[in-house]
């Protein structure tokens, strides 16, 4: 039975973004619906020794309020790539394997790009080729499927688990905002709630902060992070 699961690309994803997508059979970046300027779309969090830090990828908003996530286009006018990387170094100098991830990390990120989702779905796939997990992922926007009229998200939804052939539908707790359950039930699609339980594992700085980029993970315990994960 096809598991299918459909999430908005983000920038450094933390560890349930990647726990879903393994979880899945496949995996759609929901890239056609509007860009959410304070949410997880351009920016995440590492640890500092003061807590977590925000590093956030700028892009151009102003005038642009309602744009789509594929539309957003990034800030080139700031060096913000080469200070990510830095911080990165910085942070992580001691953790046991930052050297093996970091620089091509670095690479992926220099990398010349206008757009976020680009950048985005590029890191998505460098990070779950380090985590071990194959399942195939797609763009909503490459799919002949329409976008969702306002309100219309779960028909959306079913719409795509259709093209796959999918049974099953793997979301977050969040979705329980809007989701509409009978209308999954009427297509004969089961959903499953995905209920991550966040891993503790060994960590800089002192007391375990969750919830952070799972860069965080793979620079603290390298190739066991799969399992962590």
């Amino acid at each position: 039975m096809t598991t299918l699961a459909v999430l908005q690309p983000g920038y450094l994803p933390w560890l349930g973004f990647f726990d879903l997508m393994r979880r899945a059979d496949v995996f759609v970046h929901y890239d056609d619906v509007p860009f959410d300027k304070h949410g997880w779309r351009n920016r995440n969090r590492v640890k500092s020794p003061t807590g977590p830090r925000w590093l956030t990828a700028p892009v151009r908003h102003k005038g642009l309020a309602g744009q789509m996530i594929l539309d957003v286009e990034l800030d080139l006018t700031r060096p913000w790539q080469r200070k990510h990387v830095c911080t990165l170094a910085q942070l992580y100098a001691r953790a046991p394997h930052t050297a093996d991830y970091l620089p091509q990390l670095a690479r992926t990120l220099a990398a010349p790009r206008t757009r976020l989702v680009d950048l985005d779905l590029a890191l998505s796939r460098l990070l779950a080729d380090w985590l071990d997990i194959r399942t195939p992922a797609h763009r909503a926007s490459a799919l002949p499927i329409p976008g969702a009229m306002p309100g219309a998200r779960s028909r959306r939804l079913v719409d795509l688990c259709r093209h796959f052939g999918a049974r099953r539908y793997l979301t977050g707790d969040s979705a329980r905002n809007y989701l509409d359950p009978d209308l999954f039930a009427a297509a004969g699609i089961q959903v499953v709630w995905q209920t991550y339980r966040h891993p503790t594992y060994p960590q800089q700085f002192g007391a375990f902060a969750p919830y952070l980029s799972v860069v965080d993970l793979l620079f603290n315990v390298g190739p066991a992070a799969a399992e962590v994960l």
